[in-house]
């Protein structure tokens, strides 16, 4: 499984950021890593130079083989809450994907 990890320029992080995303998408996905082939997610400030409540967002793009991509967004007050709760909603949407394709 690949992992992408992609900010704009308002979201602070640098490598620790990505190394929390990275590690964070393979303990989560990792029952699923025989089918999700890649995964990217997104960072960014939506209005960085207001600030304001819920303006950082992630995006979780997952693609799981043989099937269109699935995608969410998650918005919060900071960026770990954003990327914590879109990871929870993609691996619903992935377990969800993958039962129905089973059964």
């Amino acid at each position: 499984m690949q992992i992408q990890v992609n900010s704009d320029h308002h979201v602070k992080g640098g490598e620790g950021l990505q190394q929390y995303v990275e590690n964070l998408m393979n303990v989560s996905l990792n029952n699923f890593k025989d089918q999700v082939t890649r995964v990217e997610v997104f960072l960014a400030d939506e209005n960085s130079h207001k600030g304001g409540d819920d303006d950082l967002r992630c995006t979780i793009e997952a693609r799981i083989r043989g099937l269109n991509p699935l995608a969410v967004t998650h918005h919060a007050e900071n960026i770990h809450a954003a990327i914590d709760g879109a990871t929870d909603r993609i691996v619903r949407s992935v377990r969800k994907t993958v039962e129905k394709r089973r059964d």
